[in-house]
Parts: structure tokens; C-alpha cells; sequence
């Protein structure tokens, strides 16, 4: 199926619009980390149907929109935005969704939770440690993945991939 230039614009758009209010509606606590999995299973769909730049957008669009509303933080922008470009990166390469997933938990659990520290430092005040950024970050990230992983297997399944 030959796809028009439409195509990434209008899918961006769903997703942007699925990580705005699925990220207000599902957050959890596992321990002392704050589980919000959509960004993530939304970074890993359109990582791997819409490529690096536009995952990236996307990210992009759903932190400003969120922040804007008051229902994200700051520390959206640098975990997204990475987490989505890896996924898209990752799978681009290789065709793989293992290696498109392991790129979410890199791009956001690890490097976005590093960049946040500083970021939330800086504009927010916060006095935590690193070590407590990367594990509420990895363990949201794990989360959305593992349902964007099975989300993608099933497509792939279909040949809709």
C-alpha cells in the first residue's frame, strides 16, 4: 500500500492525542516510582511505524500539550523525546521490535533520566538523587513497552507492520 504524505502527519496526530489523555487517565504506583506507561507505548508505536524524527515530534507534541494543560512536568520533554528517537533509530536499522523496544528503555529509562536529573534541578528545585530518577523512569518505560511490544507483535502477526 502506497502511502501519501498525509500519512505520518495525521498518525502523529492520533498519537499525540492518545498520549495526552491516556497519560492523565493511567498512572500507578510501584514503590516509590510513578508509572505512567502510555508515553512509552506511544513512543514505541510510532518509533517503529513513523520512523526517529517523527516519533520525535510526536514526543514533542504530547510533553508541550501536556505541560500546557498541567497534567506533565518538565521532565517529559528530555525522556520522550529521547526514548522515541532510539525507538525509531533501533528500528529503522535493524527491523527489529526487540531492538526498538530495548531502545525505549535506553533512550528514556536511562539517558532521558539522566538528562531530567540536572533539567529537574534546575527549573523544578529538586534535591533527589540520580539513582532515583533512573529506577521511576525505567519502570515506567518497562510498562508501556512491554504492552507496546505486544501491540506490535500482533500487527507484525497480521502483516500490518
Amino acid at each position: 500500500m502506497k502511502q501519501n504524505r498525509l500519512y505520518p502527519l495525521v498518525l502523529t496526530a492520533i498519537f499525540s492525542a492518545l498520549g495526552i489523555v491516556g497519560g492523565s487517565l493511567f498512572e500507578f504506583n510501584i514503590g516509590v516510582a510513578k508509572v505512567a506507561p502510555v508515553q512509552h507505548l506511544i513512543n514505541l508505536l510510532s518509533g517503529v511505524l513513523l520512523g526517529p524524527w517523527w516519533a520525535v515530534a510526536q514526543a514533542f507534541i504530547t510533553s508541550l500539550l501536556r505541560n500546557i494543560m498541567g497534567t506533565g512536568t518538565v521532565l517529559a520533554f528530555p525522556g520522550s523525546m529521547i526514548g522515541a528517537f532510539f525507538v525509531g533509530l533501533f528500528f529503522k536499522r535493524t527491523k527489529k521490535l526487540w531492538l526498538a523496544a530495548l531502545g525505549e528503555l535506553i533512550g528514556t529509562g536511562v539517558l532521558g533520566a539522566i538528562v531530567a536529573y540536572p533539567l529537574a534541578a534546575w527549573l523544578m528545585g529538586t534535591k533527589g538523587a540520580l539513582y532515583l530518577f533512573i529506577p521511576s523512569f525505567f519502570l515506567s518505560a518497562l510498562v508501556g513497552v512491554i504492552i507496546g511490544y505486544i501491540v506490535l507483535k500482533a500487527l507484525a502477526k497480521r502483516n500490518r507492520l
